[in-house]
């Protein structure tokens, strides 16, 4: 199976970019985030028209995440069980989505970006990735042989390399202890970020502001990520980031980041 994950940065305006991609690249499963529609806005036909099932969880022009499959959809779920709601009212945000595809559980996850390290935004950031790793890690006591993929947008830079120049980001959201400890902690709930596995070289992107000529100087950041589960870390064979997919009009500030899963044994 070819299951990649893409912030599409509003589906409705790239669509046409996003079906071409997947009949080039033959995926089989796309996670998308930052769709930026209502479920009614988004445009399904498309996909359906190229041959893709489709289930989306959108509640405004913010956020929003789907997942398109060729391979079969089932069991979806519009969020976490504990997933945190923001606002004074809180409310569950469209960030995350799971749903079975071709025997993998696959969650396309939007995390939230914290803004700035003093702003309410960056502790609702920290509550929702401790909400999501108590959540995964009960997923594999239950059952420890789940195919689970964990994909998406993480707003986190893990490593230093993981943006253009460290110096430029120092106080701000991104790269502080707290989020990269955050995020390492799915490693200690036994799960393996694979595109890092299969990925290593140092200042890879996935991910270029529009601002700035970002792209063409290659001053980007690597906040696109999969945390799979032991059993299906084992199947991945190989990752790929689409870098092209900057390239020309109309292109989202991410690219998509592309994995190769074996069948099971």
């Amino acid at each position: 199976m070819r299951l990649a994950t893409w912030n599409v940065n509003s589906i409705r305006a790239r669509v046409d970019r996003v079906i071409a991609f997947l009949e080039r690249s033959g995926t089989d499963v796309l996670a998308m985030q930052e769709t930026k529609c209502k479920d009614e806005q988004f445009p399904r036909e498309a996909f359906e028209a190229a041959g893709y099932e489709i289930v989306t969880s959108g509640f405004s022009q913010w956020n929003g995440v789907a997942i398109a499959s060729r391979v079969g959809i089932t069991d979806v779920e519009h969020a976490f069980a504990g997933q945190p709601g923001w606002g004074e009212d809180p409310v569950t945000e469209a960030r995350a989505l799971g749903a079975s595809c071709g025997g993998v559980r696959v969650w396309s996850l939007y995390i939230p970006n914290g803004r700035e390290i003093d702003d309410p935004h960056f502790a609702y950031k920290l509550a929702w990735l401790e909400a999501l790793r108590t959540e995964s890690t009960r997923w594999l006591a239950e059952d420890p042989a789940l195919p689970v993929a964990m994909v998406g947008d993480w707003n986190v830079a893990p490593l230093d390399t993981d943006v253009w120049d460290i110096d430029v980001f120092a106080g701000r959201t991104h790269v502080t202890p707290a989020e990269r400890d955050a995020f390492a902690a799915f490693a200690a709930a036994g799960y393996t970020e694979v595109s890092r596995e299969h990925l290593p070289a140092e200042h890879t992107y996935t991910y270029w502001d529009y601002q700035q000529l970002r792209f063409p100087k290659n001053q980007g950041m690597r906040i696109d990520f999969t945390w799979a589960s032991p059993t299906l870390a084992a199947r991945v064979s190989e990752v790929t980031i689409d870098r092209n997919e900057r390239k020309g009009k109309g292109a989202s500030d991410h690219v998509p980041v592309v994995l190769e899963i074996a069948d099971a044994a």
